[in-house]
Order: structure tokens, then C-alpha cells, then sequence
């Protein structure tokens, strides 16, 4: 397989070569066809997180499965899967039993502290893959992944509030606007002063 790896903070990625993984009991060894760039990956690179390097980053992940490990009965060779920033939880902390995982206390994430997609494969946990669906390319549902999932998040917690303002506005918002006017609600997006280029595409997008 091949690989862009952070070896130093700040550093540039670097081209690798490695063995393809074989995937272990309820992992899936997938194929990789789009991923994301994430802010997140960013502050991975400038060093503002920091786990063990090496690392190949990238957490917004589209692929296929090529083989799974023992137990895996969900997914089958050739399935379209997504692979989001959240790679395992615990099952066991406070944060886990009150269905609150991506606080979970011993957590492992997507190109943080488990490899990720800028590569030609990788091995993720099949319980935190999620099946794509055929109306998405890979590059459309890539984003979903991450900004996607973190604004749908968001949404859910907001109840059926008929007004939602939004601040910032980036790829979890621009996504999430779309959404929120599908439900029939108005959304009003909170800009950094003289971000004249992001309120002219939350108001193209229909934010009032």
C-alpha cells in the first residue's frame, strides 16, 4: 500500500511504502477512493493535537471493502463504506452508558491515534463504518464524514427550533444550512467581520 505520513510536526507528509494490513477480529480492511481534508487534520500537521507520530492522517474516508477480520458479519468484500473521525470507543466509560460516545474516555481516532485515508488503504473497525448510499459519490459523501455527522449532531440537539443560527460558517455549516432549509426552517449564519466571501455563500445557500 501506499501512503502520505506526518513524521514531524509542522513537517511536510512523506511518500511510504508499506505492507497492506491484514485486518484483525471485527476490522475491515477497505480500499480507499476519496478522503477528505479536515480542519482537524490541520491542527494534527501544526502540532495543536498530538498523539504518537508517525501518522497518516485523514478521518473522512470513502471506500470498499477488500476483507474482514473474524466476527465482522454486517459488511461483505465490495461493500461502499465511510470511515469517520470516531475509529472505537470503549463501551465501558460513563460517557459510553449514556450514549454519548464521542466523549468516551478511551477512545482511538481516524488518522490521530489510528492511521487514516490519505493512503490507498486502510484498516478501520467495521462497528464505526458506516454503508454509503449509491445516490452519493465518493467525493460527495466524503465530507459527511466528519462535517457532516458533527452538524447533524448539532441539528438534532437544536430540537425543532424554527430558527437556527449557525456560527461560522464553514463545512459543517455550509451542510448543515442545506438541511435546515430542507426542513422548511430559516438559518442565520455568524460570519468573522469582513468575511465578505462566506456571507455571500450563506446567503446564496438561502441563509436569511
Amino acid at each position: 500500500m501506499r501512503a502520505m505520513e506526518l513524521q514531524e510536526v509542522g513537517g511536510p507528509l512523506q511518500f511510504v511504502e508499506r505492507e497492506t494490513p491484514v485486518p484483525g477480529a471485527g476490522e475491515l480492511l477497505i480500499q480507499i477512493s476519496a478522503c477528505g481534508v479536515c480542519r482537524t487534520d490541520l491542527h494534527i500537521i501544526d502540532g495543536d493535537i498530538r498523539d504518537h507520530l508517525p501518522i497518516v492522517p485523514g478521518h473522512e474516508i470513502v471506500g470498499h471493502v477488500l476483507a474482514s477480520g473474524l466476527g465482522v458479519s454486517h459488511f461483505a468484500a465490495g461493500d461502499r463504506v465511510g470511515v469517520p473521525w470516531l475509529g472505537r470507543t470503549c463501551g465501558e466509560c460513563r460517557y459510553c452508558h449514556a450514549g454519548q460516545e464521542n466523549l468516551c474516555d478511551h477512545p482511538l481516532f481516524t488518522g490521530f491515534t489510528r492511521d487514516g485515508g490519505f493512503a490507498t488503504h486502510c484498516i478501520a473497525n467495521a462497528a464505526f463504518c458506516l454503508p454509503i448510499p449509491k445516490e452519493f459519490s465518493d467525493a460527495e459523501a466524503a465530507p459527511l464524514l466528519c462535517a457532516g455527522l458533527i452538524g447533524y449532531r448539532s441539528l438534532r440537539m437544536a430540537g425543532h427550533a424554527r430558527r437556527i443560527g449557525l456560527y461560522g460558517f464553514g463545512a459543517a455549516a455550509h451542510i448543515l444550512t442545506q438541511v435546515a432549509l430542507w426542513q422548511g426552517r430559516e438559518v442565520y449564519a455568524f460570519t468573522k467581520p469582513g468575511d465578505v466571501q462566506g456571507q455571500a455563500f450563506a446567503r446564496a445557500l438561502g441563509c436569511v
